[in-house]
């Protein structure tokens, strides 16, 4: 199969936790760059901090954000915007506040979430992006224009249980996701990676058949389903393992660079990073 389009996810695949993308990685993308390939990135992140990613990779290329909220290149041109109803965000984070339940939204290109706290100051180390407190009246006040809102916990089965509580509470109005075993994603109804796959194929005249997408999380499964073709990371869920067509190495591995060699560019033995025959 021609790989037209490749899509990949962030953290997990493209990103080992807290670091900047590897120079294998690099080298995989433009090499695949080099030889006609729509190489971009969709992630839950906002746009302003998966930009430096896709500023290492030397590529303006359209980027998923938001978990497809919203595409949009590097140098500004937006493809395609989803923002949540500014009455839904207030009563969804009204709702998390009665609970005492940690929350964040994104207004603006701009984080900002109640008051700093664990929460906030791991997840703003993880995305390298600087948020701003502004109290339970100021959320309220920027309810408007949010491609997302986030909810950060301390653990798997918290995450599970508040994610299924606000989707039956909300579930009509938004779809929520599990990113990670500490994220909760909440977009507007029937918007995803996959969506913003098809919408982005669509736009570039890249039949569906020709896209490729790699990922490792629960909200990377839609997009994976939607592809021409799939690859989990060696890291992934196991759920997205099952869904996929192809695995490769964990992110650690730089999993992201054998994929490409091998599934994009059809390389073998030969590749900078090599799968095992047994992957491939």
């Amino acid at each position: 199969m021609a790989v037209k389009l490749f899509v990949s996810d962030l953290d997990g695949t493209m990103l080992p936790s807290r670091s900047a993308v590897s120079p294998e990685n690099i080298a995989a993308v433009r090499r695949a760059a080099e030889a006609g390939v729509v190489v971009t990135i969709a992630t839950g992140r906002m746009f302003e901090a998966a930009l430096p990613v896709a500023e290492a990779l030397g590529l303006d290329v359209p980027i998923i954000s938001y978990n497809g909220a919203l595409i949009k290149s590097p140098s500004g041109r937006v493809y395609e915007e989803h923002t949540l109803d500014a009455q839904l965000a207030r009563d969804i984070i009204s709702f998390c506040h009665a609970r005492d339940w940690y929350i964040q939204e994104y207004s603006g290109g701009r984080l900002r979430y109640e008051k700093a706290c664990d929460e906030s100051r791991a997840y703003e180390a993880s995305q390298g992006v600087p948020g701003i407190a502004v109290g339970r009246a100021g959320m309220l006040e920027h309810a408007a224009g949010n491609c997302k809102l986030l909810l950060a916990t301390q653990g798997r089965e918290i995450t599970i249980a508040r994610a299924e509580e606000i989707a039956e509470a909300f579930g009509a109005q938004v779809d929520v996701t599990r990113s990670a075993d500490t994220l909760i994603e909440i977009v507007p109804k029937g918007i995803s990676k996959a969506t913003a796959l098809r919408t982005l194929a669509a736009k570039l005249g890249i039949p569906a058949e020709e896209t490729m997408a790699i990922g490792d999380a629960y909200n990377d499964l839609p997009m994976l389903e939607a592809a021409g073709k799939s690859i989990a990371m060696g890291n992934a869920f196991p759920e997205v393992k099952e869904a996929t067509d192809y695995e490769t190495l964990t992110c650690a591995e730089n999993g992201l660079a054998a994929a490409i060699y091998a599934y994009v560019l059809g390389m073998g033995a030969d590749a900078p990073i090599p799968l095992p025959k047994r992957d491939i």
